[in-house]
């Protein structure tokens, strides 16, 4: 496969992880979203791409799995 001849986005453009306030609004949601018990265990997530690693196609895990 060639290789791509120039970026295919603009390297000049600011990525969205390069705001220190977008850093901080994402970390607030995702404190939030623990503290309120909206989170997916590691074993739950491990169990559903085993799964998909078999080729079978389960639903995603769901919060509280």
């Amino acid at each position: 496969m060639d290789e791509p001849r120039e970026p295919f986005w603009d390297p000049n453009e600011p990525g969205i992880f390069d705001d220190p306030a977008v850093i901080a609004a994402a970390d607030a949601r995702a404190i939030a979203d623990i503290e309120a018990g909206r989170v997916i265990s590691n074993e739950a997530v491990i169990r559903w791409l085993t799964e998909i690693g078999k080729g079978n196609r389960p639903p995603p895990p769901q919060i509280g799995d």
